[in-house]
């Protein structure tokens, strides 16, 4: 039987102390944000989820969720509020409230914020393969590149993926983030 985690204030947020079951409000989480990046939850403790991560995403108009890249194991996104661009081997998608992105490993793929204010997403993805050096790659789309999402040199290595874009930091919840 598992008992439940205990939750610890840190600079940015709560977070999870150890394991066990746990409530977290997503406004009360750690977040990590960046300019033209949007921001996203950290509802996982340190080490993070062994099977699967989940996160909720928001993103301005234009804003990336991240670079055009594939994984090892399966991603899927929910569109919970606003709309959003999929591109996805190479093309465009537009996405709007409830739509539900499935992408199977291997799949190519970035989200972009779109329409006129924030977009919030639920994104999950297996932890089977996707670890270590051997997770998936950044790789070079000129649909992505048109919204500024794709490398300009093939990669496996994220410090260099988003060395023109910049990494997400940790932050505190915003006004604005979720939907009231």
């Amino acid at each position: 039987m598992s008992g439940e985690a205990r939750l610890e204030q840190t600079e940015h947020g709560l977070a999870p102390a150890g394991p066990g079951w746990y409530v977290l409000n997503a406004r009360d989480a750690r977040w990590l944000a960046g300019e033209n990046r949007g921001a996203h939850t950290l509802l996982e403790g340190e080490p993070g989820f062994e099977q699967y991560a989940v996160h909720l995403v928001t993103l301005g108009p234009g804003e990336l969720m991240s670079m055009y890249h594939w994984e090892a194991d399966q991603e899927d996104f929910l569109v919970l509020d606003g709309e959003a661009l999929l591109v996805i081997e190479g093309e465009e998608r537009p996405l709007r409230r409830w739509d539900f992105v499935h992408c199977p490993p291997g799949a190519k793929h970035v989200v972009v914020g779109a329409g006129s204010g924030p977009c919030l997403l639920l994104a999950m993805g297996g932890r089977d393969k996707s670890v270590g050096e051997n997770w998936g790659g950044y790789t070079i789309d000129e649909t992505a590149a048109k919204h500024g999402a794709s490398v300009e040199r093939e990669t496996a290595v994220p410090d260099e993926a988003y060395a023109k874009v910049g990494r997400r930091q940790p932050a505190r919840y915003r006004e604005g983030w979720l939907p009231d």
